[in-house]
C-alpha cells in the first residue's frame, strides 16, 4: 500500500507502525531493577483503560470498529507521571499494559452482546460482566505458556509490528519527548464539540437531504421529481472524522463506496420497482414500498443485503487467514511443547519470569466451572468445554497473526463468526433450538471472540515488556487488573448507551402475545384531558397535531378508557407541571395545555415487560409492554439496533451495532431458519463480486450495512488523511508519534466520552436533564430555533472548522520522531 499505509482493517482501527523494529537489546538490562508494578501505575492504567475501552463500546455499536488504545495510553501515561515529577520506562509500560488490555475487551462486548436485544432479551449487567471477564482472563492464561515461545523464540520472525511501536514511544517518553498536548487538545475539543450538538443541540447532528420527492399537481396527479429514493447525509461526528484519518483514505472510501451502493443505487432501484406493488413485500404491518422513505426501505432490504456482504466478508477474511491460522496454531503448540521440556534455570533472570504453568491449569479448570455453575450465562458443561477449546485455539491463532501483521488486521470477527457456525450447528444437530439455546450460543462466542481479541493484544503487550525490559510476571499480573478492572464498567457503558437512547413508543398486535412475560413492570402516569373543541378551533388546530410537540416534551396523547383524551407519562409529574406545559402550534402560538382543556389527576396504569423470542410469530422481536390479559400496547425499542428510528417527527438516538445484527443473524439464519435468503445471497454475491475484482469486500459491505450518514465523516477523514500525507509524506508523517493520528485519537476518545456522558443524563432523570440543556427546545418554535435544527449549512460550518483544525494539525503540528532528543 501507497505512502506507509496499514493493511485494510477489518474490526480495529489499525495504529501507525514503527518503521523500523527495535533490535533484541532490552531497553532496561535484566540486572537492573526499577519500580515497575506501582499502584499508581495500576491505578492510572486502569482509569485509561476504561476511558479509552468506553469510547470503543461507543465507536463499535456505532460503526462495528474499535481503537487501539496502546500508542495514546503510553502518550498519556509519559505526560502524567512526568507532571507529577517522575517517569520510569517499566512503570509506563505496565500504564500501558493495563490500558490497553482492558480496552481490548471492548470489541468482544460491544459487537457480541448487544446480539441479545435482537434475539428478545435484555442486557444484564451481571452477564456483561462475567462474558467480558472470564472472556479477558481466559485470553491471558491461554498466552502465558505461549510467551517464551512466541515472544522469545521467535524474536526476529514475529516482528509484532504494533507492540514495536509502542515500545518506541515509552522510549522516547523516557528520552525526553512526547507529545501528549495534541492527544488532550482532540479529546477537549471533541468532548466539547459532540456535548455542542449532542446534548446543547446548537446545530444538526445529521446534515443532509433527500434527492427526489414525490408531489402531487393541481390535478390530483402524483409526479416523481428528482431521483427518487435517493438521498445523502452526514453525521458531524468528531469520533467518525478521526476514525478516516487514521483508517487512511483507501478503506475510508471503499467504506464509503459501500454507503453510495445502498443509498444511491439499491434504495432507489427498490423504490423504482417497488411502487407499483399493491401488496407488501416482506412487511407484515402491510407498509408498501410506494409509503417508504429512503431509511424505512433500507431497513426492510438493503440491511439484509448488507448483512450478507458483511458475514460474507468475515468469512473470506478467515478462509483467507486459514493458512496462517494452521501454522499458528502447530508453532504455537510446537513452542509450547518445546519451551516445557527444557528444565527451568535454578535462577531466571528478571526478564525471563512468567507467572507458574499451575496458575494456567488451577485457572482453566476454574475458568469450566465458573462458565458452567454461574446463573447468568445459562450455559451448559459442553458449552462451557467447547470456550476452553475453542478460546486456547483462537488465542493461540490470535497471538501470532498479531505478531505477524498487527492487531489492527487480526480478524476477530472472522473468528467470532466461526465459532457462532460451529456452535449453532453442532446445536441445530442436538435439537437445541430454544430462545434460551440462542441466548447459549451466543454467550459462547462472545466470550471466545473477547478470549481472541485479548489474547492478540496481550502478545502484543508482552512483546512491547520484552523489548524494554520489562518483567513478564509482573506484566501478567497487570493484564488480569486491566481485565477485571475494565470488566466491571465496560457492560455499564454499553448498558448505559442503550438505556438513555430507549423508547417506549405506543404499537399494537391485535391477536398476538409475547412469548414469554417476566417479572417486570413499568409504572405509567396518567392525566385526563377535558379538551374543549372550542378552544381547538379558536387556534385553528387539531388535537392530532398536538401529538408530536407534546411528545417531544414527554407527554403522550392517548385515548383515556372511557373513550375522552388523556395526557400519559413515564415520569410522576404534578399535574400543575402538565396543565402548564407549553406548546407551540403550526401558526406560531404557544399555548398552555391548560388553555385548551382541563387537566386533572389519573391513575397510575402498570404494564408487565414482555419479550417475544422466536420465529412463530409475526410480531417482531423485542421487548414489549402488556396488560394483565398479555395484550401488546407498547414495544421497548432499544437505543442499539433499534428498529424505529423516529416517532411523531422526532428522530430517535440509534446505534445500528453492524457486528451485532450479523451475529444475530447467523443464529437466526441456522436455528429459525426465518431470513429472506434471497436479500441475503444477493450481499453474499455482492462481497464474492468485489473479492473477484481484487477489492477487500468486509470495508464495503460494512458501508453497505452501515447508514451513509456515518460513513461519510470516515470518508472525510480519510481525504484529510490524503493530502496530510501527499504534502509531508505518508511513511514520515504518519509515524506512531504523528500529530494528526494523535489529534484523531483525542477526537475519538473525548467523542465517544461525551456521547455516554449525554446518554448517562438521560437515564439518571429519565430525560429530564438533557431536556434542561435543549437550547431550541428552550427557546420553543422560534425561527431562531428552527435554523439550530434545520440548517444544514449551519452544522456543516462547525464540521468544517473541526476538520481544517486536523488538517492544519497533520500538517503544521511536530512529530514525535522530530522531537526525539540525539543520543
Amino acid at each position: 500500500m501507497s505512502h506507509g499505509q496499514p493493511p485494510i482493517s477489518e474490526d480495529r482501527v489499525p495504529i501507525a507502525q514503527a518503521a523500523t523494529p527495535l533490535v533484541h537489546q532490552p531497553y532496561v538490562p535484566a540486572t537492573e531493577s526499577r519500580p515497575e508494578l506501582t499502584l499508581r501505575g495500576l491505578a492510572l492504567g486502569s482509569v485509561l483503560g476504561i476511558v479509552f475501552g468506553a469510547s470503543s463500546v461507543y465507536l463499535a455499536v456505532k460503526v462495528g470498529l474499535t481503537v487501539s488504545a496502546s500508542i495514546p495510553v503510553a502518550v498519556l501515561s509519559i505526560a502524567i507521571f512526568r507532571a507529577l515529577g517522575r517517569s520510569n520506562i517499566l512503570e509506563n509500560t505496565i500504564v500501558q499494559t493495563v490500558g490497553s488490555a482492558g480496552e481490548s475487551l471492548a470489541f468482544g462486548i460491544a459487537a457480541a452482546l448487544p446480539a441479545l436485544l435482537l434475539l428478545g432479551y435484555d442486557i444484564d449487567l451481571m452477564h456483561a460482566f462475567l462474558v467480558a471477564s472470564l472472556g479477558g482472563v481466559l485470553g491471558v492464561l491461554m498466552m502465558i505458556p505461549l510467551r517464551e515461545g512466541l515472544i522469545v523464540h521467535e524474536h526476529g520472525k514475529l516482528t509484532y509490528p504494533e507492540g514495536t511501536a509502542a515500545a518506541d514511544v515509552l522510549v522516547v517518553g523516557e528520552e525526553g519527548g512526547t507529545n501528549a498536548r495534541t492527544v488532550v487538545l482532540g479529546f477537549g475539543v471533541g468532548g466539547l464539540y459532540k456535548f455542542a450538538y449532542a446534548g446543547l443541540h446548537l446545530f444538526k447532528e445529521v446534515v443532509g437531504t433527500a434527492l427526489g420527492w414525490v408531489k402531487t399537481t393541481a390535478a390530483g396527479v402524483a409526479q416523481r421529481v428528482g431521483y427518487t429514493g435517493g438521498s445523502v447525509s452526514m453525521e458531524v461526528s468528531p469520533e467518525l472524522l478521526g476514525v478516516g484519518y487514521i483508517i487512511g483514505p483507501q478503506v475510508a472510501s471503499i467504506t464509503f463506496a459501500g454507503g453510495v451502493l445502498s443509498y444511491l443505487i439499491l434504495i432507489p432501484l427498490i423504490t423504482f420497482f417497488g411502487s407499483g406493488l399493491q401488496q407488501p413485500l416482506l412487511q407484515p404491518d402491510g407498509t408498501l414500498i410506494r409509503d417508504m422513505d429512503p431509511d424505512t426501505v433500507r431497513d426492510a432490504y438493503v440491511l439484509y443485503i448488507g448483512a450478507g456482504a458483511v458475514a460474507t466478508g468475515g468469512l473470506v477474511s478467515l478462509l483467507r487467514s486459514l493458512p496462517t491460522i494452521i501454522n499458528a496454531f502447530r508453532r504455537g503448540l510446537d513452542t509450547l511443547l518445546a519451551s516445557r521440556r527444557k528444565e527451568a534455570a535454578p535462577m531466571l533472570l528478571r526478564t525471563e519470569q512468567d507467572l507458574p504453568i499451575t496458575v494456567v491449569l488451577a485457572g482453566s479448570a476454574l475458568l469450566v466451572l465458573t462458565i458452567w455453575l454461574a446463573p447468568p450465562l445459562h450455559v451448559n458443561l459442553m458449552s462451557a468445554l467447547l470456550i476452553v477449546v475453542c478460546g486456547f485455539f483462537f488465542v493461540t491463532v490470535s497471538a501470532r497473526i498479531t505478531g505477524e501483521i498487527g492487531s489492527s488486521s487480526n480478524p476477530i470477527s472472522g473468528m467470532v463468526v466461526a465459532t457462532l457456525l460451529l456452535t449453532c450447528l453442532v446445536y441445530l444437530m442436538l435439537g437445541w433450538t430454544s430462545a434460551e439455546d440462542r441466548f447459549m450460543a451466543l454467550t459462547t462466542a462472545a466470550i471466545v471472540g473477547i478470549a481472541a481479541s485479548n489474547g492478540g493484544t496481550t502478545a502484543q503487550d508482552l512483546k512491547t515488556a520484552f523489548l524494554v525490559g520489562g518483567t513478564p510476571r509482573r506484566q501478567q499480573i497487570a493484564l488480569f487488573v486491566g481485565v477485571l478492572t475494565s470488566s466491571l464498567l465496560i457492560g455499564l457503558v454499553l448498558v448505559v448507551l442503550n438505556r438513555g437512547a430507549t423508547t417506549i413508543i405506543p404499537e399494537t398486535h391485535p391477536g398476538q402475545t409475547v412469548s414469554v412475560v417476566g417479572d417486570q413492570t413499568r409504572t405509567q402516569h396518567t392525566y385526563p384531558w377535558g379538551v374543549s373543541d372550542q378552544a381547538l378551533a379558536a387556534r385553528g388546530v387539531k388535537l392530532a397535531e398536538l401529538k408530536g410537540p407534546l411528545w417531544k416534551q414527554g407527554l403522550e396523547v392517548a385515548q383515556g378508557p372511557g373513550g375522552d383524551p388523556e395526557l400519559r407519562s413515564w415520569n410522576a409529574q404534578p399535574v400543575e407541571r402538565v396543565a402548564a406545559t407549553e406548546v407551540r402550534l403550526a401558526s406560531g402560538q404557544t399555548v398552555k395545555v391548560s388553555e385548551l382543556g382541563t387537566v386533572t389527576p389519573g391513575r397510575e396504569r402498570t404494564w408487565r415487560v414482555g419479550y417475544v423470542r422466536g420465529a412463530d410469530t409475526p410480531v417482531p422481536t423485542g421487548t414489549y409492554l402488556v396488560d394483565e390479559g398479555g395484550a401488546i400496547h407498547y414495544v421497548v425499542d432499544p437505543g442499539i439496533g433499534g428498529r424505529i428510528t423516529s416517532y411523531e417527527g422526532v428522530a430517535l438516538t440509534r446505534y445500528p451495532a453492524p457486528k451485532a445484527q450479523l451475529f444475530a443473524l447467523i443464529i437466526d439464519g441456522i436455528l429459525t431458519q426465518k431470513l429472506p435468503w434471497d436479500l441475503v445471497l444477493v450481499g453474499v454475491f455482492i462481497a464474492l463480486m468485489l473479492e473477484l475484482c481484487g477489492v477487500s469486500s468486509l470495508p464495503f459491505a460494512v458501508g453497505a450495512y452501515l447508514p451513509i450518514s456515518s460513513t461519510a465523516p470516515i470518508f472525510v477523514g480519510g481525504m484529510v488523511r490524503y493530502v496530510v500525507d501527499k504534502v509531508r509524506g505518508g511513511s514520515a508523517a504518519e509515524s506512531e508519534f504523528s500529530p494528526g493520528t494523535l489529534l484523531s485519537s483525542g477526537y475519538i476518545a473525548g467523542g465517544a466520552i461525551a456521547g455516554v456522558l449525554i446518554a448517562f443524563l438521560e437515564i439518571a432523570s429519565d430525560g429530564a436533564w438533557t431536556r434542561a440543556i435543549d437550547i431550541p427546545g428552550l427557546l420553543g418554535d422560534t425561527p431562531f430555533s428552527r435554523f439550530l435544527q434545520e440548517s444544514n449549512p449551519w452544522g456543516l460550518g462547525f464540521f468544517a472548522v473541526l476538520t481544517v483544525l486536523l488538517l492544519l494539525t497533520g500538517l503544521r503540528g511536530e512529530s514525535g520522531a522530530q522531537a526525539r532528543p540525539a543520543k
